[in-house]
């Protein structure tokens, strides 16, 4: 299902937006019967209320809805869209309240009402429509929210259906919507083509490891995404607990979001030439299955102690991201689902990053804040380097002792970067809770702020 903004219509319902802190001053400014047909419903402007206001004849002549207090929105994001979810079916166009940069988040939100993740339903629920209001970039708004739809779709769906094939074939689809070309290393041929890491973590499935790749644009600055694309972890060897395993279908949001993101610039027709790389990947157990302690070698030459088979990603990562150094860009960000320290470090509504770039951090942090995209950014601690160098081999893909797990992650992602200008992303991709435009599920971390910040970034 495609978002969209509703077409114009004499019949669409002007919806006014209203702060609860002048919710009493507003009413008062429409006459009685307005003040009196809210106030007798409990209308406050309390976040996500909604009221329909009658005329003479029944008929609806405009609806209202809660905005909150400033102290509620920083709280909460996209709360009106917990208006629209409340509003019956129609269309509606925003007639006050909103402007400027709330004005697009919100829109944004009410889009991604719209959205349901019903592959598994046999029917969607209806959703309140929305008329593009003036002020917006109602393309790019349109656009956001489609690349999160197909973010969250991807994530969702369960491994039995995205595999590595099917991960493969959603960037087929997405580069042949786009007029991009993609091929795929499969199998053994990862050895011959030196991508040794990728295929020791994927050759005990059933499904075959695979390097996926993308490319679209001929002209203007490089930019290589690098995503994780584990579409099942079991942890290997080293087991997960059944507990740790429920949520494992989502090991590949990294993969997800970059495709989100690229889905984004081939959209918005960004003057820039786009590579992404997906190693795609089941973590599976059989006889085949590489071992703790084995000692691998990477296709940069680096060799690496295998101290726990559940830390898998950041090796299939490494050969991916020497493949996008190799061809030089002017910046490859890489998005991962690597580590639950991160999540203990900034939970799961934050978005960790990491760069040695000022000006990119700079940049990814002010956009964030303007397109209520939240990242929080976590430093490449060079000191911590020796906590990823083992005994037998030149890198440990687990350090013992329990520490900086996430910065010791990123450090060692780093290694397999010399040349290139860097950001890596370790995310969460799932919302545990639902909230307002976010259902538990699947979910996309930081691609809406690079999408803004990517001009700052790459000079566009």
């Amino acid at each position: 299902m495609t978002l969209t903004f509703a077409a114009p219509t004499p019949d669409a319902i002007p919806l006014h937006v209203i702060d609860q802190s002048n919710c009493d001053a507003w009413l008062a400014g429409q006459g009685e019967q307005v003040s009196q047909w809210a106030n007798s419903n409990g209308f406050t402007g309390a976040a996500g209320q909604t009221v329909l206001i009658p005329g003479s004849e029944g008929s609806v002549v405009m609806a209202l809805a809660g905005f909150g207090t400033a102290d509620t929105r920083a709280r909460k994001r996209f709360v009106l869209a917990a208006a629209a979810a409340a509003l019956p079916k129609g269309t509606y166009k925003i007639a006050s309240g909103l402007t400027g940069r709330a004005l697009e988040i919100e829109c944004f939100g009410w889009l991604m009402t719209g959205h349901t993740f019903d592959r598994y339903r046999t029917q969607s629920p209806s959703t309140a429509l929305l008329v593009a209001p003036a002020g917006i970039d109602a393309k790019r708004v349109e656009v956001q929210a489609n690349a999160e739809a197909l973010i969250r779709d991807l994530i969702n769906t369960p491994a039995q259906d995205m595999g590595p094939d099917a991960l493969q074939q959603a960037t087929e689809a997405l580069a042949t919507e786009f007029g991009a070309t993609c091929k795929t290393v499969l199998g053994d041929d990862l050895l011959s083509e030196n991508f040794p890491m990728i295929h020791a973590v994927g050759r005990a499935a059933e499904k075959a490891p695979r390097l996926i790749e993308l490319n679209w644009g001929t002209s203007g600055p490089k930019l290589t995404l690098v995503g994780k694309g584990v579409c099942f972890d079991t942890g290997g060897l080293d087991l997960k607990p059944a507990a740790g395993m429920l949520l494992m279908k989502k090991d590949m949001g990294g993969s997800a979001n970059v495709l989100g993101l690229a889905r984004m610039i081939m959209a918005l027709n960004l003057p820039l030439q786009l590579r992404v790389l997906i190693p795609a990947v089941e973590n599976s157990v059989a006889g085949n299955a590489f071992r703790p302690g084995d000692i691998l070698t990477s296709r940069k030459g680096l060799s690496v102690e295998v101290n726990n088979t559940d830390a898998e990603g950041r090796l299939v990562l490494a050969d991916a991201l020497t493949l996008a150094d190799e061809g030089n860009p002017d910046l490859i960000i890489s998005m991962a689902t690597l580590t639950g320290a991160a999540r203990v470090a900034v939970g799961p509504d934050l978005a960790p990053f990491y760069t040695d770039n000022e000006t990119h951090a700079a940049a990814l942090f002010k956009a964030a804040s303007e397109v209520a995209d939240p990242v929080w950014r976590l430093p490449f601690h060079t000191p911590y380097e020796a906590m990823i160098e083992p005994a037998y081999a030149d890198l440990d893909n687990a350090p013992s002792g329990g520490f900086a797990g996430s910065i010791t992650a990123a450090l060692f992602l780093r290694r397999f970067v010399t040349q290139t200008p860097y950001m890596h992303f370790d995310i969460y991709g799932w919302q545990p809770v639902a909230a307002s435009a976010r259902p538990k599920g699947g979910v996309g971390q930081g691609p809406r702020a690079l999408l803004e910040a990517l001009p700052d970034m790459l000079d566009l």
